[in-house]
């Protein structure tokens, strides 16, 4: 009987796991790119982090949480704040029509 009880606890308890999970992953917006850019994504919140990747001119960004950094001018204005599209990933916030000049997600950790 122990044992039915452990693996009950473990079933709740994965499904807790797998429902935050999708639940975070629900709550993401998408964002787009200003038009015409090819934006550079680094591997930390400033210029002098090196380029992981480009994207595409017309691509749609997740914005998991964003950090303050360098300060940059793009065509959305001049911005200190940083979204963090994917683990260790960074675009500036002044190239991302968020709608605000300010935080739309909440402050990385």
């Amino acid at each position: 009987m122990s044992v039915e009880r452990t693996e009950d606890v473990e079933s709740v308890s994965e499904a807790e796991s797998v429902t935050t999970a999708v639940a975070a992953t629900a709550s993401v917006r998408y964002y787009p790119v200003a038009p015409g850019v090819r934006l550079n994504v680094r591997s930390g919140p400033s210029t002098s982090y090196r380029v992981v990747r480009v994207l595409p001119e017309g691509a749609k960004v997740p914005i998991y949480c964003q950090t303050p950094g360098q300060s940059v001018a793009g065509p959305y204005g001049t911005s200190n704040i940083w979204d963090n599209i994917d683990d260790g990933q960074y675009v500036s916030d002044a190239y991302v029509l968020t709608g605000s000049d300010g935080y739309v997600a909440s402050r990385c950790a």
